[in-house]
C-alpha cells in the first residue's frame, strides 16, 4: 500500500513538473515574442523618420534657390535634422525618457520643417516649382507614415505590457528581466489639427 501511495505522489509531482515547465516555456516565449513585435515596430518608425530625414535635404537645396533670405529657416531645419537623425534608441533597453528625448528632437524637427514649409507661401515661384510639390507630396505621405508607425508601436507596446503586467505572467517577467516598454504620447498642441495641406 506504501508504495503505491509513494509511485502516486511520484506521478502527481512528475505531471506537476511538466506542467509547470510547459507554462513557464510558453510564458516565457510568449514574452519574447512580443517583444520581437515591439522591435519590429520600432524598426519601421525609425525607418519613417529616416525616411522624412533623408527627404529633407532635397527640400532645403530646392528652397535655397528660391529663397536665399531665409538663410536662418534653412539652417534651422538643417540643424533640426543633424539632431533628430543623432537620438538613437535600442528597442531592447528603451525607456520614457528614451523615447521622449527622441520623440522631442523629432518635434523640433517637425516645427522647423513647418516654418520652411510656411517659407514658401512668400515666393510663388517656389511654390509653382515641380520639384518642391513633388518634395512637398513625399513629405505628406512620409508624416503620414509616421503616424501609423507610431500607432503600430503602441499597439506592439500595449500588448506587451499587457503580458508582462498580467498576473501570473508578470511573476515570470520579474524573474527574466522582461519591462515595460513606453508609449508615444502626444505632443503639445497635438489636440490641434495639423495643416497637412502644402499649397
Amino acid at each position: 500500500m506504501m508504495k503505491k501511495g509513494c509511485l502516486i505522489a511520484i506521478v502527481a509531482v512528475v505531471v506537476i513538473g511538466i506542467a509547470l515547465y510547459g507554462w513557464v516555456k510558453n510564458t516565457y516565449n510568449g514574452f519574447v515574442q512580443q517583444e520581437e513585435n515591439v522591435k519590429t515596430a520600432w524598426s519601421q518608425v525609425e525607418n519613417d523618420y529616416q525616411r522624412r530625414a533623408d527627404l529633407i535635404p532635397n527640400l532645403v537645396e530646392t528652397v535655397k534657390g528660391y529663397a536665399k533670405h531665409e538663410q536662418q529657416t534653412l539652417e534651422g531645419v538643417i540643424e533640426a535634422r543633424a539632431n533628430a537623425t543623432s537620438v538613437k534608441i535600442d528597442a531592447s533597453n528603451m525607456d520614457e525618457q528614451a523615447l521622449k528625448k527622441f520623440q522631442d528632437a523629432q518635434g523640433e524637427l517637425s516645427s522647423a520643417l513647418s516654418r520652411l514649409i510656411a517659407v514658401s507661401e512668400a515666393y510663388p515661384d517656389l511654390k509653382a516649382n515641380q520639384n518642391f510639390l513633388e518634395l512637398q507630396s513625399q513629405l505628406e505621405g512620409t508624416e503620414n507614415r509616421i503616424t501609423v508607425s507610431r500607432r503600430d508601436f503602441n499597439k506592439a507596446a500595449q500588448d506587451y505590457n499587457t503580458a508582462v503586467r498580467t498576473f501570473p505572467g508578470n511573476l515570470l517577467a520579474g524573474l527574466f528581466g522582461f519591462n515595460q516598454k513606453p508609449y508615444f504620447e502626444a505632443q503639445a498642441g497635438a489636440d490641434k489639427a495639423p495643416k497637412v495641406n502644402f499649397d
